[in-house]
């Protein structure tokens, strides 16, 4: 098996409220859209994120109702702290504060509109 990308896609309500938020504060920009579906990427991000309206008859039965729960969207980053301030200043709501575990990790968590989170994370801690 020989893997060309990666992608991890989550079920929302608002597709357009989720892909709006990541491409204006996160810098990703859509791939391709279609009604209930956008997939967006990033030069650097090594995965495309895709979201999928709960409820689209393409999905498996089992799947359609299911809502993008008990994961988190984390992307590691350079400068932590530069993030932080510039996402306060555009006026994100920061629902994790910047915390830093004993193994060294950093990190800082906000949401979607439709309740996604995403931590940002780096790993230059004091060890």
């Amino acid at each position: 098996m020989k893997i060309t990308s990666s992608a991890v896609s989550l079920n929302v309500d608002d597709v357009a409220a989720s892909s709006g938020f990541l491409t204006r504060h996160f810098g990703f920009r859509e791939e391709m859209a279609a009604p209930g579906f956008a997939s967006l990427t990033r030069d650097d991000a090594g995965m495309n994120v895709v979201f999928l309206r709960r409820g689209l008859p393409t999905l498996p039965a089992d799947q359609r109702d299911d809502h993008a729960s008990g994961l988190i969207l984390a992307f590691v980053v350079d400068d932590l702290e530069g993030e932080l301030a510039r996402l306060r200043s555009e006026g994100v709501t920061i629902t994790m504060p910047l915390t830093e575990e004993e193994w060294g990790e950093r990190a800082f968590q906000v949401r979607d509109p439709n309740g996604v989170i995403v931590q940002l994370v780096d790993w230059n801690a004091a060890r």
